[in-house]
């Protein structure tokens, strides 16, 4: 009898469990609590970010979640699916990601946003006492965190190390043809979550909006999610933007079930993302316009010159090899507008590889750092531009981001993220303004060496930088030191040998077995480190001795 009792008690358990079960097609009316920049806009979208810069935004099913068993504690079989996009600031740079989460509270206590997505922060990250599960969907590669790439999905556990990820994508059939996607492109994607909990494994499927669910999961992980969330729990999701860059995330549909099927989305239902950028032209203006009077005609002459006349200014000769650089391609009269005209007043250094100019972009308000080079003919420009588009895919805390470049006639204009407190030369030699202390210097070494140890090692190929060296390297806000000017830079395949030959550096940090071959290696930028290591080290003495900046050339 007691048994009977104990089956009926917990099929009634199971039963209020599985009454658990919503779909929302947009969230005008939704039960969402929301935090940080999270907002429902007028037309249903749930926008979880907006354009402000190191902040995050979460949105949570407002009512708790009973998601294990009372009797035996097992929890319980779900499955959920939501449509996301991601809208970058820029075409190739934007936030930290997006993840859906499972939290024993919607507050997140403690929670930071950046590289944290907004779920832990420096102290409990991989704790057990989160009792937190979460599917990132990250677009920014943090090498401390394991991050595979800056376009992947993964399964977070108590932590944002992923137990298991993969690039973004999907297997379009059964044997497993893969095909690629990029979570920033701006485009809908479908994405289902499916714990199994007599399994005890979770699977992660993604997919286009107009493809359906592929049969084979992007990511497979056994887990028993039993001793990890707690008996009542809250589901929703969090996003955050980086330190320079933004990305606007948005979830526009989502159905969630315990022990059954979520509901599938009513696709012609969901709410229409916003236009970015500037509304299409009317066809009818492109198609004629009523005749006009002589006086209007020789007006519309003298604009028509002018407009020539300015054209042939901000030129730009685009090859076709260039068009698949289109994201990483800047237009010479942004670049133009941003540094006004390179006027010498925006002028931040220059040396004997270009003068380098401080700009804002016109649209964006981006602040950026422009450096003008001579392109010589030791190497083809199309090379030259492959590899420096190869480059500005570099991610790390260390380096000075690449946004891209812009070529006009023989000069190659780089487009860096700007540095507010300039290069490290400036506070080394002469009668700095500020003198950095010794926890400041070696926390700048540090930096560069974690940088050096990422191009060398840690990137998918393999970046000798060439020219090593104080004034190519920059501090940010937070005087962090980060590895600048890739002009010179020059990649190849872990594993093989670099092709260089040419002696390109500055005096004082060439190695002495490059002099003699010609051949950059990651020996030698190691060699070039060893002397600023020694050169920043050694600030006081040369200030006392008064051997000023050049001492290392005597």
């Amino acid at each position: 009898m007691f048994h009977s009792l104990a089956i009926v008690l917990s099929l009634l358990v199971n039963s209020v469990a599985g009454d658990v079960n919503f779909t929302y097609n947009g969230f005008r009316s939704a039960n969402l609590s929301l935090d940080g920049l999270a907002e429902v806009t007028s037309n249903g979208l749930l926008k979880l970010t907006d354009d402000t810069l190191r902040e995050k935004g979460h949105a949570f099913y407002s009512s708790p979640v009973k998601l294990k068993n009372s009797t035996n504690g097992t929890a319980f079989s779900f499955t959920t699916t939501f449509v996301f996009a991601i809208l970058p600031q820029y075409p190739t740079s934007g936030g930290h990601g997006i993840a859906f989460v499972i939290s024993p509270s919607r507050g997140l206590s403690g929670a930071v946003g950046l590289r944290f997505l907004g779920l832990f922060n420096e102290s409990n990250n991989g704790k057990d006492t989160n009792h937190v599960v979460a599917v990132e969907l990250d677009t920014v590669n943090n090498v401390d965190l394991g991050d595979i790439d800056d376009n992947h999905i993964g399964i977070d556990v108590n932590g944002l190390n992923s137990e298991v990820s993969h690039g973004a994508g999907y297997y379009v059939d059964s044997i497993g043809q893969f095909r690629n996607l990029t979570l920033m492109s701006g485009r809908l994607m479908l994405v289902w979550v499916e714990y199994n909990g007599l399994e005890k494994r979770m699977n992660v499927t993604l997919a286009p909006i107009n493809v359906p669910k592929p049969k084979l999961p992007l990511l497979s992980l056994p887990k028993d999610l039993s001793p990890i969330v707690n008996d009542t729990v809250y589901l929703g999701f969090s996003a955050s933007n980086g330190v320079t860059t933004s990305s606007h995330h948005y979830i526009l549909g989502w159905s969630f079930m315990i022990n059954g099927q979520a509901e599938e989305l009513a696709i012609s239902q969901l709410p229409k993302l916003p236009r970015r950028g500037p509304k299409q032209t009317s066809k009818f203006l492109t198609i004629g316009l009523p005749l006009i009077s002589l006086t209007l005609i020789v007006a519309t002459g003298s604009g028509v010159v002018y407009f020539i006349k300015r054209k042939r200014k901000f030129a730009d000769v685009v090859e076709d090899w260039e068009l698949e650089y289109g994201p990483q391609r800047f237009k010479y009269k942004d670049l133009y507008v941003a540094t006004n005209g390179f006027k010498d007043k925006e002028l931040l250094g220059s040396g004997g590889f270009g003068r380098v100019y401080r700009g804002t972009l016109p649209i964006s308000k981006l602040e950026i750092a422009v450096k003008r080079v001579s392109h010589e003919s030791r190497q083809g420009m199309k090379e030259f531009v492959a590899e420096i588009v190869s480059i500005g895919r570099l991610r790390h805390r260390n380096l000075v981001q690449l946004l891209g470049y812009c070529r006009r006639k023989e000069e190659l204009l780089l487009v860096y993220a700007y540095m507010p407190n300039g290069s490290l030369d400036k506070y080394l030699h002469g009668q700095p303004k500020v003198t950095l202390n010794w926890t400041q210097r070696f926390k700048v070494i540090k930096g560069v060496a974690s940088g050096l140890l990422y191009l060398h090692e840690e990137w998918e190929q393999v970046v000798i930088h060439r020219d090593v060296k104080a004034s190519n390297v920059l501090l940010d806000s937070e005087l962090n030191g980060r590895i600048g000017d890739f002009g010179l830079a020059r990649l190849y395949d872990h594993g093989t040998d670099p092709q260089t030959t040419h002696v390109v550096g500055t005096v004082g940090y060439l190695a002495p077995e490059h002099t003699r071959t010609g051949k950059a290696t990651t020996s030698t930028d190691v060699f070039a480190f060893g002397a600023f290591l020694l050169e920043v080290a050694c600030l006081e003495l040369t200030q006392t001795l008064k051997l000023g900046p050049n001492w290392m050339e005597s």
